[in-house]
């Protein structure tokens, strides 16, 4: 009986509704496998079972990231001067909601921090689309990898019309403004855990106000279309520390069709010689066929031997049934001829010998007779 949603719920308990499809799909694909290949419908369910569970147990989604990040408990140095808020912090390890960063996407992720643009507030529509220039803030500097997260300074612009109160609140009141991510990344489910594996892409980085009502940190987290997904920035590398399992697949997926062509291959050889050894086989048995006929007419024609030469069985295996059946008519005519007549003449003894190297017709041997 194929899978359903029902029973990936039943059998990989806390998966979310996009999980337990794609536990429904590859149960349903590797139990109906499995069944082709002979396997008893108790040995395909428990395949399939086991086969789901992997696949969600490692399932990595294309995700996309709203975050807010507050720098309390952090002391930042404010140099007004230059223009820039030392320390500030860019990403944590943890989120509110529990979802874990793995240190190696923060890695990854601080060279596209590096001079980042900040923006004031949120995008007003898709975070995507170009920003404003009256959001332009400044830009993020001296991205650097600690224990808990991801720092830098913010390079802010002093004419900027929240430049002021920015750097204030940044001295006296961290806690209420922080900043807001727009990111895509990969996530991975992991002993009941989301976890980002990796962080693909930087959306825009944004000074927002009370991220404290969120205790410092929002997530919005919606599925990305295929569409979305920007693969000109995926590397091998990322693949093979974020996607093992994937990797893996098209390994076995290219070895495998690389066996299957050589396998093709190797058919293709061996069915053009049974072809090639059919065809002589074929063509020696009808070469056979036509020697059993033709002597089988030369005995009903009852021919003199004399006159039945190797050079007049040749001249029949050139025609068929209908053209020997004339030359052998042809060939008694020359023995009645010949058994009428007593030769004795220097002429006769020509046809005599004539017929006997292969004169093969009548006017052959009128004209011999009348020279």
């Amino acid at each position: 009986m194929p899978f359903s949603t029902r029973d990936a719920e039943r059998h990989a308990k806390g998966l979310t509704p996009s999980e337990q499809q794609t536990w429904a799909k590859v149960a349903n694909e590797t139990r109906r496998k499995a069944l082709s290949e002979g396997k008893s419908e108790q040995e395909a369910d428990a395949m399939a079972v086991k086969a789901a569970n992997k696949a969600v147990k490692n399932k990595q989604e294309a995700v996309s990231f709203v975050e807010y990040f507050d720098s309390r408990d952090v002391s930042l140095r404010v140099d007004t001067e230059r223009h820039v808020i030392q320390g500030v912090k860019i990403l944590g390890l943890v989120s509110k909601n529990g979802r874990e960063y793995s240190q190696n996407a923060i890695k990854r992720a601080a060279t596209m921090y590096e001079g980042a643009k900040v923006n004031v507030d949120h995008p007003q529509g898709d975070a995507r689309q170009p920003r404003s220039y009256r959001d332009r803030l400044g830009s993020l500097k001296n991205v650097s990898v600690r224990d808990d997260g991801l720092y830098g300074d913010l390079q802010y612009n002093p004419r900027h019309a929240v430049a002021e109160q920015l750097a204030w609140d940044a001295q006296h009141d961290p806690q209420s403004v922080g900043l807001s991510h727009n990111i895509t990344g990969m996530t991975s489910r992991k002993h009941g855990k989301v976890v980002v594996e990796d962080i693909q892409k930087v959306l825009s980085v944004d000074v927002v106000a009370d991220p404290a009502t969120t205790n410092g940190l929002f997530e919005h987290e919606e599925p990305l279309e295929e569409s979305e997904m920007d693969m000109s920035t995926l590397t091998m590398d990322q693949i093979k520390a974020s996607r093992p399992d994937l990797l893996q697949s098209i390994q076995e997926q290219t070895l495998a069709a690389h066996e299957a062509s050589e396998e093709t291959k190797a058919r293709q050889d061996e069915l053009k010689t049974l072809r090639e050894e059919n065809d002589r086989l074929k063509a020696e048995k009808e070469v056979a066929a036509k020697h059993e006929a033709i002597e089988k007419e030369l005995a009903e024609a009852k021919l003199p031997a004399e006159l039945v030469s190797d050079v007049f069985r040749q001249q029949l295996m050139e025609h068929d049934a209908a053209g020997r059946k004339a030359l052998i008519e042809d060939r008694q005519a020359i023995a009645k001829g010949w058994r009428s007549s007593s030769p004795k003449s220097r002429e006769q003894q020509q046809v005599t010998e004539g017929v006997q190297r292969g004169y093969s017709n009548a006017q052959e041997f009128a004209r011999l007779i009348t020279n």
